[in-house]
């Protein structure tokens, strides 16, 4: 079956799926070799078939080699090693005649050689074992045998790799399937039924670019032309193909792409004639495009129709400072409120404001101690104190950090690449460079142009072989460092030109060959076009890259002209990160499209100058932030998601969010019993730090390998960047906290611990609700819990309560 498939891509289309290119009978070798060659796929499928089923008839043997199915093995392994043999010899031909060329098709002629070699071996020790049947050459024979079925089935696997992929069958897994699927369409057709105005036919053909992107520039672009039609510009879309316009305007049912992409998938006329059809949605799409007479605004082909940002860093004059207002982030907010007419609010009470900063800079819940003490400081200046001590906690901050960072580098313990030495952790180096807060930009050119602690970003993840071109790892190196550290989404681009962006597949490759120790050959739609790659930096004025240099010596010019002070991108996106992570939600969002509109266009800019003259200090960019009277103001709930994301969104304040998977992990950890055994951390600071260590008697959660608790919990499993976590509850969420087995596992001790420490259930509740909820419970909570307690608790009534106190919002959300 697997050879079927090649089969089906190799005899039935003229584009060969390996070359790229159209290629004739006329313009390579003798035709008759040519000829021979193309049977191969055919003739392919008999030695994996008859060798396959003799190797499990020959299991029915092992205890009678003389068994009746003998005779039917014996024609099996004859028929399948002749076969074997001159199938190998075609598909030599096939390789030399059509100029394949590459390392999967290095490893199918390997294995395919060796199959067919194997399978003469296997004639001679058949005919060995039978004339003189003695148990070492039965077993001889029966080795070669499983050995000779298995080589020719991996060496089959190999021949589809070519035509589909090395992923063709490790895509359709569980931990594969949401890594490069392309976007649904999520059109709200109905908002295009009325006239459309400019903008609003703008974002039609926007649409309907990219279903054309998705579903026909594989056959109909500038990379390949069927039929004389391409589909990728706008004169030649209305051009139509070799029988003329495919498109009548205001007429669907006259329109010949509505016609063949309705069609029932076996139908001659269908298109795409392979693959997926096209979906009830996608085609409503395109047909309600043609009613309204097919616009395509002259600016959708010849400028941009995308917002982009600047490039250059801006810092514009900072507003007045009014009384309480001295911070400059609360002068661009008051700026802000005025022009929107919204109020200030008086800053939160010490608790909430502790507990809030707390988790914040160091992940942590302070103790019932520590926010008494900060209560009774008189010191008109004490946040601002006491946010600095949290930031002189070093490896506290540094185990709280590691997290937001690990998720954005995609740097983990373990997981796919590190058994096969195709992925490299960065684990000590990140360490290291967050504690002893590394300057940013240098902190990006060790990641850009790395030593070998460093390496594993750019590096990316081999973990497919030999992947699919838009997933190599100079393409990898391309899109991470364009999404982590200048908010660019390049993933598009990388198959072909965006249709959400104006980035061009050829600029795509221009970078990532940086990253290359060879020239690259473009690839669009995954098919090469025997283009080579240029090699550019994404944005030219700052400065060129040596294309005729080697691969360290790029690297360290892209380096050095990625973090000068003139790529404000850079520096505006690491800002809008920092300040989500402390407020909830970017200036700018998603944080990764860095292209969007922000709330305030000046306060970005000059936060992002005023990093930059401040000597890339992240750690004075929280203080900055955590100490501004708009951080330390009420939470604002928000409805949905949704609404964060929404066009007409108005910033008011800190997000109210759940806590992170590790802040719950570290706080029932701290209050109940550790979550995790020696066994999962796979990260001990010390052993690099000496002095790492801190007084927790638990391991924290940012230093484990990652697990079904915290994976439910919201932990992304890091083999793609991730730079932002949902905020909202999940079921899965919710069945984990209810039955999981690691929090149970803590409640139980926990449930000991507290009952062998208390035996007034009223000292217990109001010593639990001080060090969870920083508070004394109500006489309605005391109540409560006194019935469920008891007149003397014991552990299973402790762990319900604890359980209870876990699953408050008041424990889950940061106010």
């Amino acid at each position: 079956m697997i050879s079927s498939l090649l089969h089906d891509q190799v005899t039935l289309f003229p584009f060969h799926p390996v070359l790229g290119m159209g290629f004739s009978l006329l313009e390579s070798g003798f035709w008759l070799s040519q000829l021979f060659g193309r049977l191969h796929p055919m003739l392919v499928h008999f030695p994996i078939a008859l060798l396959l089923v003799a190797a499990v008839m020959e299991l029915f043997t092992l205890r009678n080699f003389r068994h009746s199915f003998r005779s039917g093995i014996r024609f099996l392994v004859v028929l399948g090693a002749i076969s074997a043999v001159f199938s190998a010899g075609m598909g030599w031909l096939l390789a030399e005649n059509e100029g394949i060329t590459g390392s999967t098709l290095d490893l199918h002629r390997i294995l395919g050689l060796a199959s067919a070699g194997l399978s003469v071996f296997l004639l001679v020790l058949l005919r060995k074992s039978e004339l003189n049947p003695s148990t070492s050459s039965i077993k001889t024979y029966r080795l070669i045998l499983f050995l000779t079925s298995i080589g020719i089935g991996v060496a089959g696997h190999f021949g589809a790799s070519l035509t589909h992929g090395e992923d063709y069958l490790t895509e359709v897994l569980p931990q594969n399937s949401d890594q490069e699927a392309p976007p649904s369409l999520t059109v709200d057709l109905a908002s295009f039924a009325s006239e459309l105005s400019p903008e609003k036919e703008i974002q039609l053909v926007t649409n309907v670019r990219s279903v054309l992107a998705h579903n026909c520039y594989k056959c109909h672009s500038g990379a390949k032309i069927e039929g004389e039609l391409r589909l990728d510009e706008k004169e030649f879309v209305f051009a139509g193909g070799e029988n003329g316009p495919i498109i009548v305007p205001g007429n669907p049912g006259q329109s010949e792409l509505i016609r063949r992409i309705s069609l029932s998938k076996n139908h001659k006329d269908v298109m795409p004639e392979k693959g997926k059809l096209l979906s009830k949605e996608e085609i409503q799409l395109l047909t309600l495009w043609i009613e309204k007479g097919a616009p395509w605004p002259d600016g959708v082909a010849q400028q941009s129709v995308y917002r982009v940002a600047a490039l250059a860093p801006r810092k514009p004059d900072l507003p007045p400072a009014d009384p309480g207002l001295e911070n400059p982030i609360d002068r661009w907010v008051d700026q802000y409120f005025q022009q929107h007419q919204l109020k200030w609010s008086k800053p939160v009470d010490d608790r909430t404001f502790l507990r809030r900063v707390y988790l914040d800079i160091i992940g942590l819940l302070p103790s019932p101690e520590e926010l008494a003490a900060f209560q009774e400081d008189t010191n008109p200046q004490k946040r601002e104190i006491w946010i600095q001590k949290l930031l002189d906690r070093k490896d506290d901050f540094a185990q709280h950090w590691l997290t937001f960072w690990n998720d954005a580098l995609r740097n983990d313990y373990t997981g796919t690449g590190y058994i096969t030495r195709g992925r490299f952790a960065i684990t000590d180096w990140l360490y290291t460079s967050i504690r002893d807060n590394k300057p940013y930009d240098q902190f990006a050119k060790e990641l850009l142009n790395p030593n070998e602690k460093s390496k594993g970003f750019i590096e990316g993840i081999r973990w497919r072989g030999t992947v699919n071109a838009s997933q190599r790892t100079e393409m990898q190196a391309a899109q991470n460092v364009g999404q982590v550290l200048l908010g660019l989404n390049l993933k598009c681009a990388s198959c072909h030109d965006s249709f959400i962006s104006d980035w061009k597949l050829e600029q795509a490759y221009a970078f990532a060959n940086i990253f290359a120790d060879s020239t690259l050959e473009v690839s669009r739609c995954e098919q090469p076009t025997g283009k080579l790659a240029q090699t550019k930096i994404l944005w030219e004025e700052l400065g060129a890259i040596d294309s005729l240099a080697t691969k360290a010596e790029k690297l360290r010019q892209l380096a050095d002209q990625l973090v000068q002070p003139a790529n404000g991108r850079m520096y505006r996106t690491v800002v809008n990160r920092i300040w989500k992570q402390l407020m909830g939600r970017g200036m700018v969002e998603p944080v990764d499209e860095m292209d969007n509109a922000p709330w305030s266009q000046d306060l970005l800019d000059w936060l992002a100058v005023d990093f930059v003259e401040n000597g890339y200090d992240l750690k004075r960019l929280i203080y900055q932030i955590t100490t501004s009277k708009i951080y330390q103001s009420p939470s604002v709930t928000v409805p949905s998601a949704e609404k964060l994301l929404a066009e007409d969104f108005k910033f008011q304040g800190v997000i109210r969010r759940r806590i992170t998977a590790e802040q719950f992990a570290d706080a029932v950890a701290e209050i109940s019993a550790p979550l995790f055994d020696s066994v999962e951390v796979k990260f001990r600071p010390y052993q690099l730090i000496p002095e790492a260590k801190t007084n927790l008697s638990f391991a924290r959660a940012s230093l484990v390998a990652n697990n079904e608790f915290l994976k439910a919990l919201g932990r992304p499993n890091r083999e793609i960047v991730s730079t932002s976590r949902d905020s909202q509850a999940s079921l899965l969420q919710a069945l984990e906290l209810s039955n999981g087995e690691k929090l149970n596992k803590a409640l139980v001790k926990g449930g000991e611990k507290w009952a062998s420490t208390f035996s007034d259930p009223m000292v217990l509740t109001e010593n639990l609700y001080a060090k969870a909820l920083l508070r004394k419970p109500s006489p309605k909570e005391l109540e409560v819990a006194k019935k469920a307690l008891g007149p003397k608790p014991n552990p299973a009534a402790v762990q319900d309560l604890l359980w209870a106190v876990f699953l408050l919002p008041e424990f889950q959300l940061i106010y």
